[in-house]
């Protein structure tokens, strides 16, 4: 049965959606009703969705009202910085902030937070939400931030939420990876979710990137609230600490 382009868009919401909503069933099955259309890959890892650039989900106020229902609903919203929290870090870089939402929640509880995005339009709304915080228009391949001395920015963690890393340009995965190690402070960490399955990127795979950038596993769960991973599952949030 041919997939509509309606179909398409409502699948690939899901897939920015989800990492915030999978621990409470009924939000699961909520996403789960969404999801139409397969993509079928086999062998090596080869992108199935398409980079962000190409996406054609909603962008800016119209992304942020999704997420403002589902608060509004009494959905908790705030998985990542739940989370990235219980690290402790003093400061975050959100790497594909979007609209904010995670580096908004993070500083209000107190963290030095810069959010970073190569979409305009998305930076766009979270400087209207939030213009005390820092936000830098960058591709994560080639990032590059540089503190008040001139020197390149480090930060306690990276955070990689609402899966970035099946967003970012097919072939970038190692360097998007090798860049955030570069901006974190020694024993470092980055955290990242992402969905999995076919034609996706794989946690082995993720994991050799990441050894390549200098990044070892730390821990790896299968929700945002910290559930136990298992192999077969179909999302990941993965923590690495760089150790060189």
């Amino acid at each position: 049965m041919a997939v509509t382009a309606a179909a398409r868009d409502r699948h690939r919401w899901a897939v920015v959606i989800d990492p915030i909503v999978r621990s409470p069933v009924r939000l699961r099955r909520r996403v789960a009703r969404w999801w139409h259309g397969s993509a079928a890959a086999a062998g090596s890892y080869t992108p199935a969705m398409p980079s962000w650039s190409e996406h054609r989900g909603p962008r800016g106020a119209e992304y942020d009202q999704r997420w403002e229902r589902l608060a509004a609903s009494g959905e908790n919203i705030h998985g990542e910085a739940d989370l990235v929290s219980r690290y402790e870090p003093g400061s975050v870089l959100d790497a594909g902030c979007g609209t904010g939402r995670v580096a908004i929640e993070l500083a209000r509880r107190g963290v030095d937070v810069v959010g970073t995005d190569l979409d305009e339009g998305m930076l766009a709304t979270a400087r209207t939400k939030a213009p005390h915080l820092t936000w830098v228009a960058a591709d994560l391949a080639t990032l590059d931030l540089a503190d008040d001395a001139g020197n390149r920015r480090r930060f306690d963690l990276a955070v990689l939420a609402g899966n970035v890393m099946i967003f970012v340009a097919p072939g970038t995965e190692g360097a998007v990876l090798a860049r955030l190690a570069a901006h974190l402070v020694a024993g470092g960490l980055l955290v990242a979710g992402f969905q999995l399955g076919a034609g996706r990127l794989e946690p082995a795979t993720y994991d050799r990137l990441a050894a390549a950038a200098g990044l070892e596993l730390v821990e790896r769960f299968a929700t945002w609230s910290g559930d136990p991973f298992a192999d077969g599952g179909d999302y990941a949030v993965s923590v690495h600490r760089l150790v060189r």
